[in-house]
Formats: structure tokens, sequence, C-alpha cells
């Protein structure tokens, strides 16, 4: 399988985007992944779409925008315009899942569907047909730097059995929350493909050697 890593901003220098998504190209990384919190679907409030905007020209990597907001419908046309590559959205916002997962795609995005940890699984399956990825959240949402719920496995398993039994063998798994090098193992072994990693990349003495062992190049 191959596994990719998506460095999450919430724990990057905020005051100097530009260096820490060099810093992330340099080191390997596949994708950046932008958590944007509105507070009311969580309590946090991050960035928005201009942020993502002028950041753009300095990224040449896949943006992640993982939309943590409570009416993702409102903010699928900004982050398009502001050049997103795949927009993630919660199954418990308040919107018509298949509606903005269609609209996602049809802006020429990738689109993506997040659970949080107390969410079964199950619930994602009959949109999986909309989805080029799923995220199974390893924390709550809302916060960075928490600890990993390595109760989520089981989750991951179910959705890849489910998706390979189901012909949807290229969907991309994500998972997001507490991931480092000692949990990432546990996190590819049930499924996952994609790694979402913030304090373990950005906080490490050196970040291209973190994100080899997080892949599996090195260890």
């Amino acid at each position: 399988m191959n596994i990719k890593t998506s460095a999450s901003l919430l724990a990057a220098d905020l005051s100097d985007l530009r260096r820490e998504t060099a810093r992330c190209i340099d080191a390997g990384v596949d994708w950046i992944h932008f958590d944007v919190m509105d507070g009311q679907f969580v309590e946090q409030i991050t960035y928005g779409a201009p942020v993502l905007k002028r950041l753009k020209p300095y990224c040449s990597l896949p943006l992640d925008v993982h939309l943590m907001v409570e009416n993702p419908a409102r903010q699928i046309e900004f982050f398009a315009e502001a050049g997103a590559d795949l927009i993630t959205i919660h199954i418990e916002s308040s919107c018509d899942l298949a509606a903005c997962l269609k609209r996602i795609r049809e802006l020429g995005m990738r689109s993506s569907l997040a659970v949080k940890p107390d969410t079964p699984v199950e619930s994602v399956y009959e949109y999986l047909p909309l989805c080029d990825m799923i995220l199974v959240m390893t924390v709550e949402p809302g916060y960075g730097g928490q600890g990993f719920i390595p109760e989520m496995m089981p989750k991951v398993k179910k959705l890849r059995e489910y998706a390979d039994a189901h012909k949807f063998q290229n969907l991309d798994i994500q998972v997001d929350g507490g991931i480092n090098v000692k949990t990432a193992e546990s996190a590819k072994s049930s499924g996952a493909n994609i790694l979402v990693a913030g304090t373990g990349l950005f906080k490490a003495d050196d970040m291209k050697a973190e994100n080899s062992v997080l892949k599996g190049l090195s260890k």
C-alpha cells in the first residue's frame, strides 16, 4: 500500500506558513492538511479560504482541506476558488451530504467524508460512491496535540474490508489525530494509507527523517 503523509498546519508556526510549507516540501511530505474550524461545530476557530488562497502560490503540494464546520455547503465554493485540491466534510454536520460531495467533485476537487470517534463507521457506507476518501478521526476534532485513540483502529479495519469487498479498492482512508512514529504502524496495518501528522512532523528534530519513518521508508 502506498502510504502518504499530510502535514497538519495546526502544529506549524502560523506566523510563517510560507516557510513551514517549504519545510514540508523539503521533507518529502505528500499533502498539506488545512484544518478549518468555525467555533460552532467545534469550539475553536482557525483560518479560512483567504489564508489558503494566499498560501497556494507558494505550495506545490496538494491542499487537503478539512472542514470542521457546522454548514460546509457555505464554504465549498470559497475553498474551490482558493485552490483546494480535496475537501473533507463531516458526516455529523448540518448539510445535504450527498449534494455537498457531488458539488466538491463538480468543482474539480476530490471529495471526502469524516467521522468523529463516536460515530459508527457504517454510517459512511452509503456515501462511498461519492467519496474519494474517508477520514477516520483518531481524536475528538477541534484541538491539535491530542492523544491517539487506539480503539478507532477496528473502525479503520472494518472500513477497509468493506471497501475492498464492495469494489472501492481505490478509496483512500485517512487517519487524523495523535499520529506519530509510535502510532502510525497500527493505523497502517489496519488499512489507513493517508496519515495526518501535526506535532509529530513540525516538532520533530528532523522532519524529513520523521516523515520517512511515518511512510515506512526507514526505521
